[in-house]
């Protein structure tokens, strides 16, 4: 399979806001955003990694993963984001479907969060950078992460797709009616509580 593409760079949450309203989608649009976490780094080993000598830099690491997903995996694409607690980093275009889970790959952003969240806690900058990017995105298709219908719209985890076999995905300190309550918080703050669903995508 044709490799789709990789971004490859990091975004505070005000340049991810401003980036995204420089994307053009063609005919492929997702439904809803699906939140993953990576377990693989875990948040303490992400930092551990910006401790070396030399560093491993956020884009070493989306390098790293174009080799794991397209050269070992076999993949055309992998999730769309990586959310860490210093950046919101942009991996699979976010104008194609990307590969994160089996029964909605072609109709889901996937977005990864960095951590191992049945140990680690779910706060400080990751969380707020999550927060941030999950409300950019649903802000710029139109979206409430509280309007849910599973496999058809609403903000979903990554356990929640009956063919996954990640059962506990993205871990139990990151409770779900806690973060879909946060975006839709966000989402009014960063609009003035000006409602949305009829913006079109890109405007």
């Amino acid at each position: 399979m044709a490799w789709r593409g990789t971004v490859g760079r990091g975004f505070s949450a005000e340049e991810f806001e401003a980036y995204i309203h420089t994307l053009t989608f063609g005919a492929w649009r997702p439904k809803f955003a699906v939140v993953h976490n990576t377990s693989a780094p875990s948040l303490a080993q992400y930092r551990a990694w910006k401790q070396r000598h030399p560093p491993i830099t956020g884009e070493q690491w989306m390098h790293n993963l174009v080799g794991y997903y397209r050269d070992e995996q076999g993949w055309s694409a992998g999730p769309h984001l990586f959310v860490a607690d210093d950046k919101i980093w942009a991996f699979t275009p976010l104008t194609v479907p990307g590969t994160h889970t089996p029964s909605w790959n072609p109709i889901s952003w996937g977005v990864e969060t960095v951590g191992e969240f049945d140990k680690e806690p779910f706060d400080g900058g990751v969380r707020d950078n999550l927060v941030s990017a999950l409300a950019s995105l649903h802000s710029l298709m139109g979206w409430s992460p509280k309007d849910y219908k599973i496999g058809v719209r609403g903000l979903h985890f990554h356990k929640e797709d009956k063919g996954t076999t990640h059962k506990h995905c993205p871990g139990k300190n990151m409770v779900k009616t806690n973060l879909v309550n946060a975006v839709a918080e966000k989402i009014l703050a960063m609009n003035s509580g000006e409602h949305l669903a009829d913006r079109p995508a890109g405007v």
